[in-house]
């Protein structure tokens, strides 16, 4: 949300403080579409050389992700976390074939159900499903340290995965204000051709060619450059909750104090989303 007040107010200071110093809109209005088409095109077109599909999907799809925010407020990291120390609990007690179900279908699973939000995260799932699948294969034979080895590299694989859209959008921020010096360019070959024109034809396509600089430089550092940087630090976020799963799975497995657990994984989690001591271990009582 505040994303979208930011554009609004963007364009509401840049275009209203050229108008009130007595900009006419008009020379603006009537380039735009053109020199737009340049920039915007060539900007997609570099997209999809540089990066795969996915990639490219990912980056656009962005926007709606900034929008939109993070995936998990306070109460879903609080849930997340209940979670997975029940499923530790429950291997505990009950032993690995009580996990099979739990984990081959975590969408049917009454203990993953008990926070739906949990599942639209598959790679917090995948993380959680396959630690525990490798821990009752093994037969309790792992080693904890190797564990923690595993869960790493897969949290260093998921977050380098999900940050490529957020870095292949910061590439194309960057090169926007050089597309648009390649439009105004276009636009200055093509009064040069018009060179016998009067003055006054020659100024309108003088201006028109420079809105493509203009353009170019208020689409990338007014618009991409800080959707990228925000879907980096959303991608940052979304990330902390894997680091605190990983916490209680290892915590667990090396046979820690519960307080121990919980502190460990709460501090993964930033503050703005981090649940409280008191309420972790009420939770957990609660379970």
């Amino acid at each position: 949300m505040f994303s979208v007040i930011g554009v609004v107010l963007l364009f509401a200071i840049v275009f209203g403080g050229y108008i009130s110093h007595g900009g006419d809109m008009a020379p603006i209005i009537h380039a735009a579409p053109g020199e737009t088409f340049i920039i915007a095109g060539a900007g997609v077109a570099g997209m999809l050389t540089g990066n795969s599909m996915e990639i490219f999907k990912g980056a656009f799809g962005g926007f709606g992700r900034v929008i939109k925010g993070p995936r998990f407020n306070k109460d879903d990291v609080l849930g997340v976390m209940l979670v997975v120390f029940k499923l530790m609990k429950t291997l505990k007690a009950e032993g690995a074939v009580a996990m099979e179900s739990h984990v081959e279908a975590p969408e049917s699973s009454p203990i993953f159900g008990e926070c739906p939000k949990m599942l639209t995260d598959h790679g917090l799932v995948d993380l959680v499903c396959n630690t525990i699948r490798l821990m009752v294969v093994s037969s309790g034979t792992l080693s904890p340290y190797a564990v923690e080895d595993v869960m790493d590299a897969a949290i260093k694989h998921h977050h380098h995965e999900d940050m490529a859209p957020a870095e292949a959008l910061g590439v194309l921020a960057g090169a926007l204000p050089a597309l648009g010096i390649v439009a105004c360019v276009l636009g200055v070959v093509k009064t040069m051709a018009a060179i016998d024109q009067p003055p006054p034809v020659l100024g309108g396509m003088v201006g028109s060619a420079l809105v493509g600089t203009f353009l170019g430089v208020f689409m990338a550092y007014g618009i991409f450059e800080p959707f990228a940087n925000r879907l980096k630090q959303i991608v940052d976020q979304d990330g902390e909750i894997l680091k605190a799963a990983k916490q209680i799975i290892i915590g667990n497995m090396h046979g820690h104090p519960p307080a121990l657990i919980i502190e460990a994984a709460r501090v993964c989690i930033n503050h703005h989303c981090q649940p409280t001591f008191a309420e972790v271990f009420d939770g957990m009582r609660g379970k």
